[in-house]
């Protein structure tokens, strides 16, 4: 095992994975919407869709996907649909005193799986890290089996950590003006990676 090479594709996926998407600005939403034990649901959901994207990305299926012009079609406008509805909920999410009543946005354990499953920049992802640093030259199989492992204790605990920045902003009581104003952005972020998927 090369340790160098194990350290340097810890840092890769802690960057890659960490770094704002629409998962992450829909657990921040969810935490914010339904705090933290509320929103547990949607997070074993999201973690759930990622690790099987993942592994998705390591048996090389996606390549074979990627060979297959209807599927990769469906499944990018099955993706931007969903994402496009996340971010629409999102951004018309209650806010102020009528927060976490009534809202339409889907912060369900299913709702979190689809987006782990259908979201473009967690398969980008996993692709580039599949492909970078080899930790276990000697055996293919066990070297995709690692990083997969470490992807998904990157992703188990750099999304608990945005989850709980969700339930921070809510016991913030921010003006309903700013809480909008952020619904906007997190939403938006959300629209732009559903824009780029069909790209």
């Amino acid at each position: 095992m090369n340790l160098l090479n194990a350290g340097l594709f810890s840092l890769a996926a802690i960057v890659l994975l960490g770094s704002p998407g629409p998962g992450i600005a829909a657990l921040i939403a969810v935490g914010r919407e339904k705090g933290f034990a509320g929103g547990l649901g949607f997070y074993t959901g999201l973690q759930a869709g990622l690790a099987l994207a993942a592994g998705i990305s390591a048996a090389g299926l996606f390549s074979i996907v990627q060979t297959l012009p209807a599927l990769m079609t469906a499944m990018t406008i099955l993706a931007t649909l969903y994402l496009l509805y996340l971010a629409y909920s999102i951004i018309t999410a209650p806010v102020g005193v009528q927060s976490g009543k009534g809202s339409r946005f889907a912060g369900t354990t299913l709702g979190g799986f689809l987006l782990g499953i259908t979201n473009p920049k967690a398969y980008i992802a996993f692709i580039s890290l599949m492909a970078s640093y080899p930790i276990i030259s000697a055996n293919t199989s066990a070297d995709v089996s690692v990083k997969w492992l470490v992807c998904v204790m990157v992703m188990i605990v750099v999304d608990i950590l945005w989850l709980w920045l969700g339930v921070i902003i809510q016991k913030a009581n921010m003006k309903p003006q700013a809480e909008r104003g952020l619904n906007i952005v997190m939403g938006g972020t959300i629209a732009a990676t559903a824009f780029i998927a069909l790209i």
